[in-house]
């Protein structure tokens, strides 16, 4: 078993889930500003629920597309 492979690939991975957090954390922050409403408080203060399925249907979306950029 070469372990110097094994922990690049490690590395590598990790790197890359890390990648596609901060992508995803910075597109639904951008997201939540072109909306005229803040979402976290329409959806946590509020009980908003369709604010909350369509900040939820967004976020799958754009984790689905981060994943296909990075593959």
């Amino acid at each position: 078993m070469d372990w110097t492979k094994t922990l690049t690939d490690g590395f590598l991975s990790f790197l890359f889930a890390l990648l596609g957090f901060i992508l995803l954390f910075a597109g639904y922050r951008l997201f939540d500003a072109l909306t005229p409403t803040d979402l976290g408080r329409d959806i946590f203060e509020n009980g908003n629920v369709a604010a909350g399925i369509f900040a939820g249907a967004f976020v799958i979306a754009l984790a689905i597309i981060i994943s296909q950029a990075i593959a």
